[in-house]
């Protein structure tokens, strides 16, 4: 380790000495000497200066661990991640809120522990980095904790996309594959709902960022955080802006490859049939009922039977109206106007709650009028509740930090299911938190995204039958996550965001997802594209859910109906047993069920920006086309060495090549087994 140069000696002459040449020079030799006298000085300045310039390096080892290690970079004020022997950088981290220029080392803190770096800017920030125990043997982590010394101090952390692609993390309103195409201001990372905050981030923001150099980010739940996101630049972790000193912290670990670096191991539900999204007339309970029949006999008669009936929450309302009847008027009901599940059969059933309901709603004014607000709905002050906009509607949201408002919560979604005889349950609005939609503080134990996490765990307990809207650090528990609605269109916002959303769902732990409905379910200029419903239900047959909203009869000609059956049986015979198989993997190894490109070729360059392909486990290449008019494309081959064999053609190509202009017609999708 180098360290600073020492002072230099002053060199004193004695006085007497110099004093006595000095009286024997005549007054030319005097200013000679003068001018020598200078031209040294001068000459050794320059020299010194010279010397530290060359002598100390711009960068200084802070702390080596067995594998590789921490510098502090003094030009940009920057830490660096290293590997060892090799001396590559594969992390650059710009540090903000302290002064760049002020090199840390030698001045260690901590020099007594060789396991750590300690250095405080004085009156700004103090930093500690730190060894920690790695998850497996290939893999060295370090601890990287920077605290506040003044309440004013805004610590910044920018992670450099520069010659690295980054991955995980936050999910946008128009997903790329991989995060650098992403763009954000500086935001609390918490989920959001996209239709009030499109700006915002998705439904599964996890603190976690998985670099293509193997390394990996991931920040502590209980730390505040805010994120940035600057496109093709780089991702900036903040501590929020005016709270006294709060810390910002996260793991940095490194492996020898992307593949290496990612480990996620979690529990799996079972598989859904598809999904048929009821949107007929919902006027009454009868009304629902006789289009929900219709529905069933329209589905039986062009031979796709098989599936779910899913109900959204405003038609769920209306059924479960019965529920806050008194009993003696319910057993004078008409038994014909009694919902029976075995008028769908086979078909079967799914209801859509939330945590919310209107101010005006028989539930709200009853709780109101017990006196139970308090306890049962989140209060700014208690007992006045906090009410918050939820689909036009001025809202109660359920206090998940209450026991008792859980317990009547979850009692009151299994007697619904029970009455309606349902087989699933949609909870929507589980994403956000309503203390900062309001600008309000929340609680310490509603923080970030605690209550989306509390309200999963409690859903859990419902069954393996449950889907949710959002998942925060929830994705080892048994439950389906829904997608976000996308746009009826072309675009990232639509069609080419999701692959890269099923990419990202599954390197989060979030395999078993519902994507959104085929062909999208957010309005476009050009709705009824048959194209772009083909294109969509092309890559939905190979997902783990698929979902409709508008049937092939309504949108499209006999030929697309026929697809859609022969998608459905592919789906059936072909993909589902491959999820089952790699849920195992999953399971055991921590491996996502859909991966990337890379996942075969993690250190290929080429395959770090693929977006528009996916791999089921290690030996089903999907390759479909998300162009607007395209009937070819070129496709990336991954996993040198390997051999893939078109499922459409029988043709065999050899891996870690790109087939250009590869065929891929309306009438099928290009599919590869390895």
């Amino acid at each position: 380790d180098r360290t600073m140069p020492l002072a230099r000696s002053t060199g004193q002459i004695p006085e007497a000495t110099w004093t006595l040449g000095f009286r024997e020079m005549t007054e030319p030799w005097k200013g000679a000497l003068g001018c020598l006298g200078v031209a040294v000085f001068f000459a050794m300045t320059i020299g010194i200066i010279s010397w530290q310039a060359l002598e100390q390096s711009p960068e200084e080892w802070v702390l080596r661990g067995r594998a590789g290690g921490v510098l502090w970079e003094r030009r940009r004020g920057a830490l660096l991640l290293r590997t060892l022997p090799a001396g590559r950088t594969v992390a650059v981290i710009t540090v903000g809120g302290v002064p760049a220029a002020e090199p840390p080392p030698p001045r260690d803190r901590c020099w007594h522990d060789g396991g750590q770096f300690c250095y405080a800017w004085e009156q700004d920030a103090e930093l500690r980095l730190s060894l920690e125990p790695p998850p497996a043997p290939a893999t060295e982590c370090y601890g990287v904790r920077w605290t506040p010394l003044r309440p004013d101090v805004m610590l910044k952390n920018c992670f450099s996309m520069a010659n690295i692609s980054w991955y995980g993390g936050a999910s946008v309103r128009a997903q790329h594959w991989p995060l650098n195409g992403a763009e954000s201001p500086a935001q609390p990372f918490v989920s959001s709902d996209f239709s009030r905050n499109p700006a915002g981030y998705g439904p599964v923001p996890e603190r976690y960022f998985l670099g293509s150099t193997g390394v990996t980010v991931t920040v502590a739940p209980d730390v505040p955080l805010f994120l940035s996101l600057e496109s093709n630049r780089h991702f900036c972790l903040e501590s929020p802006v005016g709270r006294a000193a709060v810390p910002l912290g996260y793991l940095l670990c490194v492996s020898p490859d992307v593949v290496a670096a990612h480990r996620h191991p979690r529990l799996f539900p079972p598989r859904r049939s598809p999904i048929w999204w009821y949107y007929g007339p919902a006027g009454s309970a009868p009304k629902i009922k006789r289009g929900l029949r219709s529905l069933a006999k329209r589905l039986k008669r062009h031979r796709l039977e098989e599936g779910v009936l899913a109900l959204g929450e405003h038609c769920t309302a209306i059924l479960a109206a019965t529920d806050h009847t008194p009993s003696e008027q319910r057993k004078r009901q008409d038994a014909a106007r009694a919902w029976d599940p075995s008028l769908i059969a086979p078909l079967q059933l799914s209801i859509t709650l939330s945590p919310y309901t209107s101010i005006a709603s028989p539930l709200f004014l009853r709780s109101l009028r017990d006196g139970e607000t308090a306890g049962y709905w989140l209060s700014l002050q208690p007992p006045v509740p906090l009410l918050t906009m939820w689909k036009g509607r001025l809202c109660a949201c359920l206090n998940v930090t209450s026991e008792a408002a859980l317990s009547w919560y979850l009692a009151r979604a299994r007697r619904l299911r029970q009455a309606l005889g349902a087989t699933y349950m949609v909870f929507e609005g589980a994403e956000g938190n309503a203390f900062l939609q309001q600008a309000v503080p929340p609680p310490a134990e509603l923080a970030g995204d605690r209550y989306t996490g509390v309200l999963a765990a409690a859903l859990a307990t419902l069954g393996n039958t449950t889907v949710i809207s959002a998942g925060a650090r929830s994705s080892h528990l048994p439950l389906f996550i829904q997608m976000s609605p996308l746009r009826s269109d072309w675009s990232h916002a639509g069609l080419k965001g999701v692959i890269p959303s099923v990419l990202h769902y599954s390197l989060l732990g979030y395999n078993f997802f519902i994507p959104d409905a085929i062909g999208g379910s957010l309005g476009s200029d050009a709705p009824g594209d048959p194209e772009l419903y083909v294109r969509w239900l092309q890559i939905v047959t190979f997902l783990p859910v698929m979902a409709f909203s508008t049937p092939p009869w309504l949108c499209c000609d006999t030929w697309v109906l026929n697809l859609t059956r022969q998608c459905i049986r592919r789906h059936r015979e072909f993909v589902v047993p491959l999820i089952i198989k790699y849920s195992e993997e999953w399971l055991h190894l921590g491996y996502p069920i859909f991966r990337p490109a890379w996942w075969l070729s993690p250190t290929d360059p080429t395959a770090f920006t693929i977006e528009d392909e996916f791999l089921i486990g290690d030996e089903v290449l999907v390759a479909p086309i998300t162009e607007k008019g395209q009937m070819w494309r070129d496709i990336y081959l991954p996993g040198e060495g390997y051999l893939w064999m078109d499922t459409n053609t029988a043709r065999v190509f050899d891996g870690g090549t790109i087939l250009r202009n590869y065929s891929g017609s309306l009438a099928e999708v290009p599919v590869f087994v390895k």
